[in-house]
């Protein structure tokens, strides 16, 4: 059996932004990552997802009435590598401070790891997710 991975061991981070219609009639947005539900906000915002690849994003919106605006899109495995650079100085005492940088190798790495949501004009019928170079 596999052991369960302590909190905060994604290394893997999508970034969402969740766009508000016009006309919500108080609805919500629900974001499901493999079919889990988890409450959102309005705006932007970013989500862990295994690095495996695969996973499954999902947003809906709801109100107390129904539900509607669904879109999902699988995430697939990131296709970039990071590599960086840094200096910094320090004490014997082991406090330190310093800078650095670090860059994709890859444009395109970052933008595929950019979603937006867009719904409807009015509350039925399916939203469309899609990356943020679309």
């Amino acid at each position: 059996m596999e052991a369960t991975q302590p909190s905060g061991t994604t290394k893997r981070r999508v970034e969402l932004r969740i766009t508000r219609p016009p006309f919500t009639w108080f609805a919500r947005p629900t974001v499901t990552i493999d079919g889990v539900g988890h409450p959102a906000q309005w705006g932007i915002g970013t989500w862990a997802v295994p690095d495996d690849g695969g996973t499954v994003i999902g947003v809906y919106l709801y109100n107390r009435a129904w539900r509607f605006g669904a879109a999902t899109r699988t995430v697939g495995t990131g296709t970039g590598t990071r590599t960086g650079t840094g200096t910094g100085t320090g004490t014997r005492t082991g406090t330190g401070t310093g800078t650095g940088t670090d860059a994709w190798a890859r444009a395109d790495a970052v933008a595929a790891d950019r979603f937006v949501y867009r719904a409807g004009w009015l509350p039925f019928g399916g939203g469309r997710l899609v990356t943020d170079a679309d």
